[in-house]
C-alpha cells in the first residue's frame, strides 16, 4: 500500500456531496481546493517512524448509512457505560457518519451555547463556522492530510460558548465505529468567547473490528481572552483503523486551554497536537497516556509554542508498551523571540513490559529568547523491580503487583478526565490491554 491518493472520488462527487448536505457555497469551495491541494502536498513527516506504507488515502466509502438511536438506551453496553444516564443533559452520539442523537439542556440554549453537528453547524451558523474552521489552528494546505481531511469531512461536531457563559456541567460527544466499511473524517471545532468556560470531553470507540479502516480526525480548540477550555478524549479504536489525529488549541490573552488525553487504540496511529500560546499571560498543559501493544506503531507529538509574554507550558506523558509494540514520544517546547518570562516544562516517561517492545521519548526546547524558564525530563525503562519487591513481599502476586505499578504509572492522567464513567472506562482499557 503506498500513501499516493488514488481516490474514487473527484470533484464531481465532492461538489455533489456539500450540495446534498446543504453546506453554504464557501464550505463548497473550501472542499473543492482542498482536493485539489491534496494531489501535490506532501505526506506529515512524523519524527523516526516510517509510514510509507501506512494507509491514510485508500478508501472504497466515504459515507456508510446508519440508523438514528432512539434514545442512549440503545447504544451498545461500551458506549453507554460512558455516559452517566440519569444527569448528562447535554450529549452528541454520532454513529459512523450520522449524527444519532443529540441532547442539549435547555439552560446551556438559553445562554446561547451551540452545540450540534458539523453539516447542521454550516447550515445554521455558516457565517460562525466559517470565522474559525481551518482558519487559526489547523490550516487546509499544512500537508496531504489535512488537505484531504478537509475535501473529505464526513463527520464531526461545533461547540460554542458565548462571552463570559460558564458551563458547569461536563459536554460529552461519543464517535461510536460500528460498521466495518466505515472510514471517518471527523472534525471537531470548540470556541471560547471572551471570560467563558467549558469542559469537553469526547470518546472514539470501535465495536466493529474492520480489515482496513482510515480515521482522519482533527480538532481545532479556540479560546479567546480569558476563556479556559478543558478537553478531554479517550481513543479506542480497532486494530485495523489507521488513525491520524491532528489536536490544535489557540489560547489568547489569559485564556487556559488544558487537554486530558488517553490514546487506546489497537491500530497504527500518528498524533499531533499542539498548542500555540498566543496571548500575553496564556497558559496550556497537556497531559497523555498511551498503552500500546500487538504489533502497532505509534508516534505521538506534543507541541506548546510560546508567543505570549508570560505564558505558561506544560507536556506530561507517560507510555505503556507491550508485546512488539513501538512508539515514539516528541515533546516540544518552543519560545518565539518576544515571549519573556514565557516557562516551558515537559516531562515523558515510558514503561516497557516485554523484550520486544519499544519507547523512545525525545523531549526538545527550541528557546529563541533569554528572559525564560523551561525544562524537561525522560526515562525510558522497565517495571521497577524494589517496587514490584515491596507489593510482592506484602503478599501480592507478581501479576497482581505489576497491574497496580502500571496503574500507579498512569494515574497523573487518568484522574484529569473529568467525566467519571470516560474514567472508569479508560482504567477497563488499561486493564484489558496490560493485562
Amino acid at each position: 500500500m503506498t500513501t499516493e491518493i488514488k481516490l474514487p472520488f473527484d470533484q464531481e462527487y465532492i461538489t455533489s456531496f456539500s450540495k446534498d448536505m446543504g453546506e453554504p457555497a464557501w464550505l463548497t469551495d473550501l472542499r473543492v481546493k482542498a482536493l485539489e491541494l491534496a494531489e501535490d502536498l506532501p505526506m506529515p513527516k512524523p519524527d523516526k517512524t516510517n509510514i510509507k506504507n501506512w494507509n491514510f488515502t485508500q478508501i472504497d466509502k466515504h459515507i456508510v448509512s446508519s440508523e438514528d438511536f432512539d434514545s442512549v438506551n440503545d447504544l451498545p453496553e461500551e458506549a453507554k457505560a460512558l455516559i452517566d444516564l440519569e444527569n448528562n443533559k447535554t450529549l452528541y452520539i454520532q454513529r459512523n457518519n450520522r449524527p444519532t442523537f443529540i441532547a442539549v439542556s435547555n439552560e446551556l440554549k438559553e445562554k446561547g451555547v451551540i452545540f450540534t453537528d458539523i453539516f447542521t453547524a454550516a447550515r445554521e451558523h455558516g457565517d460562525l463556522l466559517q470565522k474559525y474552521f481551518m482558519k487559526d489552528a489547523v490550516k487546509v494546505d499544512e500537508h496531504k492530510l489535512t488537505a484531504l481531511h478537509a475535501a473529505l469531512l464526513n463527520g464531526g461536531v461545533f461547540l460554542y460558548i458565548p462571552k463570559n457563559v460558564e458551563v458547569e456541567e461536563p459536554i460529552q460527544s461519543i464517535f461510536l465505529h460500528d460498521d466495518e466499511e466505515t472510514n471517518l473524517f471527523n472534525h471537531v471545532l470548540v470556541v471560547a468567547e471572551d471570560n467563558s468556560s467549558v469542559v469537553y470531553v469526547e470518546n472514539y470507540l470501535s465495536v466493529a473490528e474492520p480489515k482496513e479502516a482510515v480515521f482522519n480526525i482533527v480538532t481545532e480548540v479556540i479560546a479567546n481572552a480569558n476563556a479556559r477550555v478543558q478537553y478531554g478524549a479517550v481513543d479506542n479504536l480497532a486494530a485495523g483503523v489507521t488513525t491520524y489525529v491532528n489536536r490544535r488549541g489557540v489560547a489568547n490573552r489569559d485564556a487556559k486551554i488544558e487537554w486530558a488525553l488517553g490514546f487506546m487504540n489497537d491500530g497504527n496511529t500518528i498524533s499531533e497536537n499542539t498548542t500555540n500560546l498566543m496571548g500575553d499571560g496564556s497558559f496550556g498543559d497537556t497531559k497523555s497516556v498511551v498503552v500500546g501493544r500487538g504489533e502497532q506503531k505509534q508516534n505521538f507529538t506534543t507541541q506548546v509554542v510560546h508567543f505570549g509574554k508570560a505564558s505558561e507550558g506544560y507536556i506530561l506523558k507517560h507510555g505503556v508498551m507491550k508485546d512488539s509494540a513501538s512508539s515514539i514520544f516528541n515533546g516540544i517546547g518552543k519560545i518565539e523571540h518576544g515571549a519573556t518570562k514565557a516557562n516551558a516544562e515537559q516531562e515523558s516517561r515510558v514503561l516497557m513490559l516485554s523484550e520486544k517492545a519499544r519507547g523512545d521519548a525525545n523531549p526538545i526546547l527550541l528557546i529563541d529568547e533569554d528572559d525564560v524558564t523551561a525544562g524537561h525530563a525522560a526515562s525510558v525503562g522497565r517495571v521497577d523491580p524494589l517496587q514490584l519487591y515491596y507489593l510482592m513481599s506484602r503478599g501480592i502476586p507478581k501479576h497482581e503487583a505489576e497491574r497496580l505499578v502500571i496503574h500507579g504509572f498512569l494515574a497523573p492522567v487518568v484522574e484529569q478526565l473529568p467525566i467519571e464513567g470516560v474514567k472508569k472506562q479508560l482504567v477497563e482499557v488499561i486493564e484489558r490491554k496490560v493485562k
